[in-house]
């Protein structure tokens, strides 16, 4: 491999089989002593789930990532500039456009079964064969501008919840330095702060976007706590598994259409009969329901103890700041508090503090609503024996450390103090779900209240921040001016403990401009800068269009 003195090394293997080659090149890259500071592999496998999945490895200058999709489709979205290509009987001669279009210049393409016309198809493209072979160089003339990684590989991160310690623990692990800013004593005292986070996927029948997007964070996240430690080991919760029950039998009929058409593996997600389900719950289902034996609970502030520990001496943590914001000095970003003082200085800041970000002038265009969410608390006398995480509208956790945690509210005020009616309206929902009109019965005022951030199409914002006032006449997202420097990590809304690892391993990779860990697509839906756009548009549909009549 071409790869002595290059900083990083990708290569694309379109058939990664048993893995055998792919290990293979892993462990030459181990043994020379003029390897590149890092290796990036992408190989297409199949009996994966749809889409890309991004594999922890044991050292963090290696990165694997298998891609589960049609090679025209997968090179179609990938955000890469390849090193070195491994093609294996490719089928069509579609795929030679959109190789073309990541493949770096000087790049090898080792090749085995391809046809005259795909032969043709690569030269027309710029590549150029050796002869009698079916290997080539990429020598097209055509500038092909890879992402330019940011120069100082400092920064700093405000807000310590699940968003922002994910963040300090991916850039700490690149060996970047940060500066973690918090308003409060400790990590994790806003909604990160809750007992028990819920984790579980999203089904829908046509696989839309949100589906596909919390499936690669649900799966990211899972491989990704292994590395600190595990569920029920260096994280406090239980890998106990989830059942989501359906609502009634009209719906029941939808979720069975969709097990029939996706096919998808028992570990992933089930769905089960009436008998089936009420087999495994121990309580009244009786419309079935979606059983996800890799869901369970987790306490998020056990989360953010776990990235911030791994982040070692390169985080500097700053808490107790009370309410900041962030002001252009130069080349370079200023926090400062409300006495006026600067608390940190550098070239690039993240946003990951929540609905608190919105106070700050460069955020405050951004459509993010502050949702209140009460969580109820009862002993677990009171409780119903669960072995598993059960929810619908609502959901509850089996009893952990004496408490069962179960809600959350969806209120759309700021009062921050417990109330009988959101916790009346948990136990109302917790009882219809278990069909027991007995739970909680005079259980006292418990629990906790936190404030999600929530984007109007409940996705999160992950990239650098527009600059409305700038913004002119736009029709893409690369138009959009932004902030230079300035990063989000907001909009988690409910699934918080899911979104923040694989939301931080994105932002990571566009800093240190390494290949993406999701489809362009999918990059692109989490945007901040999607919200000028769409703006834009509604604009211009409500915008007279001057005709009239004489």
């Amino acid at each position: 491999m071409d790869w002595q003195g290059a900083k990083r090394f990708t290569l694309f293997d379109a058939d990664y089989g048993d893995g055998s080659r792919c290990a293979a090149v892993i462990d030459q890259w181990r043994r020379d002593p003029a390897r590149s500071h890092q290796l990036h592999v992408i190989a297409l496998a199949p009996g994966l789930l749809p889409g890309m999945h991004r594999i922890p490895q044991p050292e963090c200058a290696v990165t694997l990532d298998l891609v589960a999709a049609p090679l025209d489709d997968a090179l179609a979205q990938l955000l890469a500039s390849l090193d070195a290509i491994r093609l294996h009987h490719p089928g069509e001669t579609d795929f030679a456009r959109p190789l073309a279009r990541i493949t770096a210049v000087g790049a090898r393409l080792d090749a085995a079964g391809l046809s005259e016309a795909q032969v043709a198809a690569l030269q027309a493209q710029g590549f150029v064969f050796d002869a009698g072979t079916q290997q080539a160089r990429f020598a097209s003339r055509k500038p092909r501008l890879a992402a330019a990684p940011v120069a100082e590989k400092r920064a700093i991160v405000i807000g310590a919840g699940l968003a922002g310690s994910a963040a300090c623990e991916r850039l700490c692990a690149r060996g970047w330095d940060v500066t973690l800013v918090e308003r409060h004593a400790a990590p994790a005292m806003e909604a990160s702060g809750n007992r028990a986070g819920i984790f579980m996927p999203l089904l829908s029948r046509d696989d839309n976007l949100p589906t596909r997007l919390t499936r690669a964070a649900y799966l990211y996240a899972l491989r990704y706590w292994d590395t600190l430690g595990g569920i029920g080991g260096t994280i406090d919760g239980a890998a106990c598994g989830v059942l989501q029950l359906a609502r009634d039998a009209a719906h029941a009929q939808v979720q069975r259409g969709i097990a029939q058409e996706a096919h998808y593996p028992a570990h992933f997600a089930q769905w089960l009969e009436r008998a089936e389900a009420e087999a495994v719950l121990g309580h009244p289902a009786p419309d079935g329901g979606w059983l996800f034996r890799q869901g369970g609970w987790a306490r998020p502030a056990s989360v953010c103890d776990a990235m911030l520990a791994r982040c070692g001496a390169r985080l500097t943590r700053m808490f107790s700041s009370g309410s900041v914001h962030v002001a252009r000095l130069g080349d370079a970003w200023q926090v400062v508090d409300a006495a006026g003082a600067v608390l940190a200085s550098a070239a690039t800041v993240i946003l990951a503090n929540g609905p608190a970000a919105r106070a700050m002038a460069q955020a405050a265009t951004l459509p993010l609503s502050s949702v209140r969410g009460q969580v109820t608390h009862i002993d677990a006398a009171g409780a119903p024996a669960l072995p598993l995480v059960l929810c619908r509208e609502a959901y509850i956790t089996p009893v952990s450390d004496g408490v069962c945690s179960f809600g959350a509210s969806y209120d759309m005020d700021a009062d921050p103090a417990l109330r009988a009616a959101s916790q009346d309206a948990n136990l109302a929902n917790i009882r219809d779900l278990l069909q027991d009109p007995s739970i909680g019965a005079d259980a006292p005022l418990r629990g906790r209240v936190g404030f999600r951030c929530v984007a109007p199409d409940r996705l999160p914002l992950v990239g650098r921040l527009p600059d409305v006032e700038a913004a002119g006449g736009l029709e893409r997202l690369r138009e959009v001016p932004r902030h230079p420097g300035l990063y989000a990590l907001l909009g988690y809304a409910s699934r918080g403990l899911i979104w923040a690892p694989l939301a931080a391993e994105l932002l990571a990779a566009q800093l240190d401009g390494e290949p993406l860990p999701l489809e362009a697509q999918l990059v692109d839906a989490l945007d901040p800068a999607r919200f000028v756009l769409r703006a834009r548009r509604s604009r211009m549909q409500q915008k007279p269009t001057g005709d009239h009549v004489i």
